[in-house]
């Protein structure tokens, strides 16, 4: 028998070549591409045999809603859209040591008081599954732990009467389809071993949590066809040197997108953080230059996030730009903004720009809190400590309404804000009853409005 041709795939982005190359021509990535025996899987054409008819439905059924299943960690229900829907399966991602695995420990062991939970994992013993279980307190919770690799024992494990409600396969990259001619983890590997399950998870009926690597860039290791196999890709982020953690949904087919749930890394695991916003402020100091506070949306939920800027005198021969937690291109188009609109000459400085708390913004709303704390910090005039800031910078120099700037007041008077800058209502709307709790707004058309309201303040 003739031996297979070998092709060579990508393992970042999963396209096939005819020869090995050291970069990838389709997503540019180095030293990706590996060698991988098998036919090409693109069938040459169909037989003469017919197929089944299938039958159409109208789009309203008559079967009920099916009941999801509420882990008990409210975090994790609100990301998930209000908890877990069965024969769904959910994609969990993040950098190592971010929390994956007890996360979804926790979970198991909530959901096992009432049903059925499988926690397989294929990167550590069935010991040192149970010496994180002990760490965290879980040692008497029924959850029925096992360590395996191979896909064929995992599905035939999974199947009959007693089959589980949900399942947690930590990770799908250690998956191993003895039918694919190719090492764990490669492309082949882990589009077959997800696929497999994710139809056993829809006939079954179980949820099915799949744990998946990330590249160095940041995304899920493995073909990007297996963010569109499942129901909902969680990430999982934050930086280990601060103990908040933030679980963002991007992609959820029963619930909102960019719906994030917030944790707090303790001793006993991942804590429930109820109220974010008087968390990420617990530790700022009032009248500081370069501090401002942001009144954001994350999802559905309203956060209050202070946002430090430091504008310091050129060291060298260029100008350093450092971000954290916010866009980099961003940061240069409000420069240039101050710069020819307001006559703020912050080009020739070192910019740096920190989101307290480890939390990441991608929100366009934060321009003008970051354009104040520019302007406090190379004015030395402080933000008004009482005052929250939202709204959005056009390259005119102009301020644009977000959407839900009633949630954002009602968040900053919630904790004690009296005082809010944003952008005026759009013309035809009126501005939505949020000074209920004594919040007085003042409304800014331009950057120059905003330079004339802390010079006032000053």
């Amino acid at each position: 028998m003739a031996r297979p041709p070998s092709r060579f795939v990508c393992q970042s982005c999963g396209s096939i070549t005819n020869k090995w190359s050291g970069k990838c021509e389709s997503c540019g990535a180095w030293n990706s591409i590996l060698e991988e025996a098998g036919r090409d899987e693109v069938p040459k054409g169909l037989s003469g045999k017919p197929g089944r008819k299938i039958e159409f439905e109208g789009l309203e059924g008559h079967t009920p809603p099916l009941p999801r299943l509420v882990t008990g960690i409210a975090e994790l229900d609100r990301v998930t859209g209000g908890g877990l829907v069965p024969g769904s399966a959910l994609l969990v991602g993040g950098d190592p040591g971010i929390g994956k695995s007890t996360l979804l420990l926790q979970a198991a062991a909530r959901l096992a008081k009432n049903s059925r939970v499988a926690y397989i994992s294929g990167e550590e013993a069935v010991d040192q599954v149970r010496m994180r279980a002990a760490r965290l307190g879980l040692s008497k919770a029924p959850v029925a732990l096992a360590s395996a690799i191979n896909l064929r024992d995992i599905l035939t494990s999974l199947e009959g009467p007693d089959a589980p409600a949900v399942v947690v396969i930590d990770s799908i990259q250690t998956v191993y389809a003895d039918q694919v001619e190719s090492a764990p983890g490669t492309v082949a590997q882990v589009r077959t071993s997800a696929h497999e399950l994710i139809r056993m998870a829809k006939r079954c009926g179980f949820v099915l949590f799949l744990v998946g690597h990330v590249t160095k860039e940041g995304a899920i290791a493995g073909p990007r066809v297996l963010e569109h196999m499942v129901d909902t890709v969680l990430y999982f982020e934050g930086d280990r040197g601060h103990q908040f953690r933030i679980l963002r949904a991007v992609k959820n087919r029963f619930g909102a997108t960019d719906e994030i749930g917030v944790f707090e890394m303790t001793e006993r695991g991942l804590g429930e953080v109820p109220n974010p916003s008087a968390l990420f402020l617990a530790e700022r100091r009032g009248n500081v230059t370069g501090s401002c506070v942001y009144g954001g949306i994350e999802g559905s939920r309203p956060m209050l996030v202070e946002i430090q800027a430091l504008v310091a005198p050129c060291q060298g021969s260029s100008p350093r730009r450092a971000v954290v937690g916010w866009d980099g291109a961003r940061l240069s188009m409000v420069l240039a903004v101050l710069d020819a609109r307001c006559g703020l000459a912050l080009s020739g400085n070192d910019v740096y720009l920190n989101v307290a708390g480890g939390l990441r913004i991608t929100e366009p709303a934060a321009d003008l809190a970051v354009a104040a704390a520019l302007m406090s910090s190379s004015s030395g005039v402080p933000v008004p400590a009482d005052m929250v800031v939202f709204g959005e910078i056009g390259l005119s120099g102009e301020i644009r309404a977000v959407a839900q700037a009633d949630l954002r007041l009602k968040e900053a008077a919630k904790l004690g804000f009296t005082r809010a800058l944003c952008p005026a209502p759009p013309r035809g709307r009126a501005r939505a009853k949020s000074d209920e709790g004594g919040l007085a707004i003042r409304t800014a058309g331009h950057l120059q409005d905003v330079l004339g309201l802390f010079q006032q303040d000053a």
